[in-house]
């Protein structure tokens, strides 16, 4: 799934090369100056160390404070596809029927159940699964959440001109017909379709407290996908369509206070009616936990490492800039709170497949030749931010193919590009719009180091930085026509490069007239379509994931995309926060699931 500045979520395990972490108590409206336990701590300094870093307690109070840079675009569950957000939705307000344990290392990435019973039972080879729901689980308002709430929330998905944004593995594996364009027939629950609706409530049934799916081809691992708020119940009498994408009624251990205050502060508070007997995931360890939007990620690296006030209890998302990394390495104090996780996303750029420049097979060749992914990297901070990527499949998923598809090196040739352009039969320089997620001293700093890549090569390069809403522009066709090269995040859904190449690269299910989904370039290829079909039918895992591999390097070679670097963060976190983990299964963001507050 995408990335907020550099998309998603699950990860084989990758290796983390954490720094010990540890906490000292402080005043505040936290409350309390004490001490603070630190046993089980096994933070480490080693490669490979995961596991919890500094204090751990299961006391429960205080507020935890989530300073961010990036808007949350969705709160809608069935429109959420950002990483970090639906790791923070399914903790604190989405519950569903399966989840990932609050965990580190190779333990979190076991689908445990949630509001299901257990983690499902398959039949009619993996085409059909069913769930029972837990008895006693309840909405914020104290209604009982039902199989009908699941099945309605599911169907929101399929009304793909109104729930835009989210992923499309409903569309992509329920047993519903498609039409004539790729599309589904079912239209989703506002069209008022009858027939169409018979389809899904055949595909999806409930009867009782018993849910069943069924589906259009083999899905081993359908209960690891079921964890997405994509798949999370939804209350019909609170929906309003397009407006509620930042409403939130909640069947988790939170709930939202009053409104969502886009770009400023946000706070959740306590659900009453969540039941913590039902749910053996989360801790729920703070009274309050408090968004702060629209910080700069220069401005939130001097509060964390100054360590004052409620900063001592506030975690970010955002990895340190560069420029901040010296004072950590510096300050004993600040060392011990970082952490630098291996990531699950990989950067990659898009070429545009409804520009014109980009339809020319020999430009996107030169494109890729000249890109320079070690200037990218510098830029982004060094070795301690990423390393170069060689294909859209990070090296630690199962499918992972290294290969090299116009044998270029990391730094980008520029002569070999320049001849491109010259067999391209195109007049040079070739001007090219390149759109990317912006706004920062650091995200411009890479824009502006591929651009001198490309320029070199004999391309004329105008940069577009977008602060705010990204994804809302490059996933919208109607805005198609003002960019040639976008930049692009993604990460795994869960372990497993099915969950990178069909949502990415089946247009069949990604190209609507009002979203190209994550398609964002309207990359369209019968073969690669149909290497994705062949890809499902394998029951043999070894051979479904070296399926995947061929066709990444397929669409590679054919200028769908160019990799750029395989993702780390440089995390730190304030000295009042316990029970830091890095949970892979969460793409090592900070972990709602877990943490407390030193009393």
């Amino acid at each position: 799934m995408k990335r907020t500045t550099r998309g998603a979520l699950l990860v084989a395990l990758s290796s983390t090369v954490a720094l010990t972490a540890a906490a000292c108590g402080g005043g505040s409206d936290n409350g309390g100056t004490g001490g603070g336990s630190t046993a089980g701590s096994t933070g480490g300094s080693t490669a490979g160390s995961t596991g919890a870093q500094g204090p751990t307690s299961s006391e429960k109070g205080g507020t935890l404070y989530y300073l961010t840079q990036r808007n949350a675009e969705h709160l809608d569950p069935q429109r959420t596809y950002i990483g970090r957000d639906i790791g923070n939705e399914a903790r604190m307000v989405y519950r569903t029927l399966t989840t990932f344990p609050v965990a580190s290392g190779e333990a979190s990435t076991k689908v445990v159940p949630d509001l299901a019973t257990d983690t499902g039972t398959s039949s009619n080879g993996a085409k059909t699964w069913k769930f029972t729901i837990k008895d006693g689980v309840k909405w914020q308002d104290g209604s009982p959440i039902t199989c009908k709430d699941f099945q309605y929330g599911i169907s929101r998905t399929f009304a793909t001109d109104v729930i835009t944004g989210g992923p499309n593995y409903a569309i992509q594996f329920l047993d519903i017909p498609t039409a004539k364009d790729g599309s589904s027939v079912y239209k989703g629950p506002y069209a008022k379709d009858s027939k169409g609706q018979a389809l899904f409530d055949k595909a999806v049934q409930c009867t009782g407290n018993t849910i069943t799916f069924h589906l259009k081809k083999a899905v081993a691992d359908f209960n690891s996908a079921l964890y997405l708020p994509a798949f999370a119940p939804y209350k019909k009498s609170q929906d309003q369509g397009d407006k509620s994408n930042f409403d939130v009624f909640s069947s988790g251990p939170y709930k939202l206070q009053g409104k969502w205050n886009s770009g400023g502060t946000s706070t959740f508070v306590r659900n009453p009616n969540w039941d913590p007997k039902t749910d053996k995931v989360r801790h729920a360890l703070p009274d309050k936990i408090v968004f702060t939007e629209g910080l700069t990620n220069e401005i939130i690296a001097q509060r964390l490492i100054a360590d004052n006030g409620n900063d001592k209890y506030a975690v970010s998302d955002r990895s340190v800039p560069p420029s901040f990394q010296a004072q950590i390495a510096g300050n004993p104090k600040a060392k011990e709170r970082a952490t630098n996780p291996a990531s699950p996303f990989v950067d990659y750029l898009v070429t545009n497949f409804g520009s014109k420049t980009m339809q020319n097979p020999k430009v996107r060749e030169a494109l890729a030749v000249s890109t320079d992914k070690g200037a990218y990297i510098t830029a982004q901070g060094g070795p301690t931010m990423g390393t170069p990527a060689t294909s859209m499949i990070n090296p630690n998923t199962p499918g992972y193919k290294k290969y090299n598809a116009f044998g270029a090196p990391d730094n980008g040739d520029p002569a070999k590009a320049k001849q491109l352009l010259k067999e391209a039969g195109v007049s040079t320089p070739v001007k090219i719009n390149y759109i990317y997620s912006g706004g920062t001293p650091t995200s411009d700093k890479a824009a502006a180091a591929l651009k001198e890549g490309w320029e070199k090569a004999g391309f004329k390069v105008s940069l577009q930085p977008e602060t705010q809403n990204y994804y809302t522009i490059i996933q919208n066709p109607a805005k198609q026509s003002t960019w040639d090269v976008a930049w692009g995040g993604w990460g795994q859904d869960w372990p497993g490069a099915a969950t990178v190449i069909p949502p990415l690269w089946d247009s069949r299910v990604n190209l609507t007239k009002s979203s190209n989904a994550q398609d964002y370039g309207q990359y369209k290829s019968d073969k690669v379509n149909k290497a994705i079909d062949a890809a499902y039918k394998l029951t043999d895992p070894d051979k479904q994931n070296a399926a995947w591999g061929d066709i990444d390097e397929m669409i590679q070679k054919d200028g769908g995309y160019v990799p750029l670097s395989v993702e780390k963060f440089f995390l730190i976190h304030g000295s009042g926060v316990t029970n830091w983990i890095d949970n892979p299964a969460f793409a090592d963001y900070p972990d709602l699931g877990s943490l407390g507050i030193q009393q």
